[in-house]
């Protein structure tokens, strides 16, 4: 059974938002084991959020920051339950589809280094040396 994914933008401290907060809480800090404070920010105030809802629940959501020379996509996080689905693609897909004109089409991300399959298939190419990001290794990643 094909079950369909609605990928929304929300407010921050939307009740859909919180829930988005929820799920980040649960996949970075708890499975991953970032450090909470690590993992909120003042960020999270101002950024773009996208939730993807699935069979009626929050099943992934992402962030996209405005910077100065180009759009910053972070925080993509897809619940467990969902993984494998395509959700992440179709988070990232949307981002870039509605702030493609903010920056000149210029998006940059930092991904953990066994997720740079991902986000190649969008144009985005790894440069500069590997860092760690809350205890994982990450790169940084453009598409300009």
């Amino acid at each position: 059974m094909v079950m369909e994914t609605a990928i929304l933008s929300v407010p921050v401290f939307s009740t859909l938002c919180n829930e988005a907060f929820r799920l980040r809480r649960a996949v970075f800090v708890h499975e991953q084991n970032v450090p909470e404070a690590e993992e909120f920010d003042a960020d999270d105030l101002s950024a773009h959020h996208l939730v993807a809802v699935t069979a009626g629940e929050v099943s992934g959501t992402l962030r996209v920051i405005y910077a100065e020379e180009h759009m910053k996509i972070g925080r993509v996080a897809v619940a467990g339950q969902w993984r494998g689905r395509g959700i992440a693609a179709d988070m990232i897909g949307r981002a870039m589809e509605l702030h493609r004109d903010a920056r000149g089409n210029r998006f940059y991300l930092t991904a953990q280094a066994d997720k740079l399959p991902l986000y190649e298939r969008f144009g985005f190419v790894a440069y500069g040396a590997e860092f760690l990001d809350g205890g994982m290794p990450h790169l940084a990643m453009k598409n300009y």
